[in-house]
């Protein structure tokens, strides 16, 4: 069957949404049909989390983002970037004048850890410090680094990646693309130690083994570990590859012992943060200490440690991104969906009857499924939605747009300063060419504040035009 012509908007351009337009695209255009895919993103640059959600000292980053910039380089996805759906434009606004919108806002806020203290000055979420060392435009140019001894709640790639960061010197950073007043702020830094706690055990750990390999390469930093962590620890019989390779990396750092470094990383295990403490500000953590029963279930022992810090970053998830009149699970922050077709409530909220899909409207990515989860992922989390809407369209349950235009002419009505793909082009081009003026010789160095970016984008798109 010939696949109808089809108008799509994509809201978010990070790799869920970039994805989902490639397969939407190649799906499409294998079936003889043709689509207009226009990607929204409320920055003025694309590729989301991989620009502003990764740790700079990650160049296997890179390969993704090359592979992302060849998906949107090919020219059958539009970007329009400095859009924001709730402020520039409605959804409605897109459901008027698209046959289908897929919501791909991602998750860049964190999960809350309710426990007391925890909004005490000195508690940060590490999605937040993530964002200021990515050179993210709406974070505040400055962060408080004037704590000596600094606290990360977590056991996941994000918080070793906040560990690393606050561990490292700024000149091991100065030939990565991080932005210049993060560089000056890590300079300033007070940082000499930094403990990482998780509530299961060293075999229980999120992280991958590259991310912990990457910890014990970092110059001028032992790795401290606790014996007592590591009691009658054992694989279990049929343990993977990557535990076994976590397991080794971890003996391999209890035998190396400390070097008398001036940073030191603490990796903590079986402890549960119970509260925070200080006066006016962050004076120490209360931790439980935990332990596996013989059902594998991680319980309390009734042992409480305070452990002195001045500074703690929560890093235990992401917390997905609303958007404005689109339904939204508040508990587990996410778009309710059913395999990527929206519904106004969450399934498991109404059991009994099937919920219906909302026509024309699906989501896919962290807001589909929540914070969890690889690249791999993503791309499969696309395919099933971009299925669902294919298949959609061919049994004429898509909602025939009712206005006519080119979203363009409305955005230039209404005086937003949308950015495009050829205006991502000339930034990429300035922050290169920032990088190879640079005293240190970088690939690049990112334009941080959004008006200047905003800028040199259409400043560009002007001039490659």
């Amino acid at each position: 069957m010939t696949s109808p012509s089809l108008r799509v908007a994509i809201v978010g351009a990070g790799p869920a949404g970039i994805y989902a337009g490639n397969i939407l695209a190649h799906t499409v255009g294998a079936a003889g049909g043709t689509v207009a895919i226009d990607l929204f993103d409320s920055l003025p640059a694309p590729y989301g989390l991989i620009r502003y959600g990764v740790a700079p000292d990650h160049p296997r980053i890179k390969g993704i983002v090359n592979s992302l910039h060849e998906m949107l380089d090919a020219g059958s996805i539009r970007f329009v970037g400095n859009v924001e759906i709730g402020r520039d434009l409605a959804i409605e606004d897109l459901q008027e004048r698209y046959d289908a919108v897929i919501l791909a806002t991602g998750a860049i806020r964190d999960a809350a850890l309710d426990i007391p203290g925890i909004d005490l000055p000195g508690s940060y979420g590490a999605a937040d410090f993530v964002a200021w060392f990515d050179g993210h435009p709406d974070v505040p140019r400055e962060w408080p680094l004037t704590a000596s001894e600094v606290a990360v709640i977590g056991n996941g790639n994000v918080a070793l990646d906040v560990a690393r960061v606050l561990a490292k010197h700024a000149a091991d950073l100065s030939s990565t693309e991080v932005p210049d007043n993060v560089l000056a702020g890590l300079e300033a830094s007070a940082v000499t130690a930094v403990h990482v706690f998780g509530r299961r055990g060293p075999l229980d750990v999120k992280f991958t083994p590259i991310e912990l390999r990457e910890l014990g390469e970092v110059p001028d930093v032992d790795i401290v570990l606790a014996d007592e962590d590591f009691a009658e620890l054992e694989l279990a019989a049929g343990s993977s590859n990557q535990l076994k390779v976590i397991l080794r990396t971890f003996q391999a750092w209890r035998a190396r012992g400390t070097t008398g470094a001036s940073r030191r990383l603490h990796l903590h295990f079986w402890h549960a943060p119970v509260a925070v403490l200080g006066e006016e500000r962050v004076e120490a953590l209360r931790f439980e200490r935990t332990a596996a029963g013989a059902d594998g279930i991680v319980r309390g022992t009734g042992e409480l440690r305070d452990i002195p810090v001045q500074a703690v970053y929560r890093a235990v998830g992401y917390y997905g991104t609303p958007v404005v009149d689109a339904p939204f699970d508040a508990v587990r922050g996410v778009i309710p969906n059913v395999e990527g077709r929206v519904v106004s409530i969450a399934p498991e909220l109404d059991p009994v009857s099937e919920p219906a899909p909302i026509p024309g409207l699906y989501a896919t990515g962290w807001i589909k499924r929540g914070p969890v989860g690889l690249i791999g992922h993503t791309k499969s989390d696309a395919m099933e939605t971009i299925a669902h809407l294919v298949a959609d369209a061919a049994a004429g349950a898509l909602p025939a747009p009712a206005v006519d235009g080119d979203i363009l002419a409305l955005l230039d009505d209404q005086g937003v300063e949308y950015t495009t793909w050829d205006g991502w082009l000339a930034l990429d081009a300035h922050e290169r060419a920032l990088g190879a003026a640079h005293r240190h010789t970088r690939e690049r160095v990112k334009v941080v504040p959004r008006d200047e970016q905003v800028e040199v984008s259409r400043a560009g798109s002007l001039t490659l035009s």
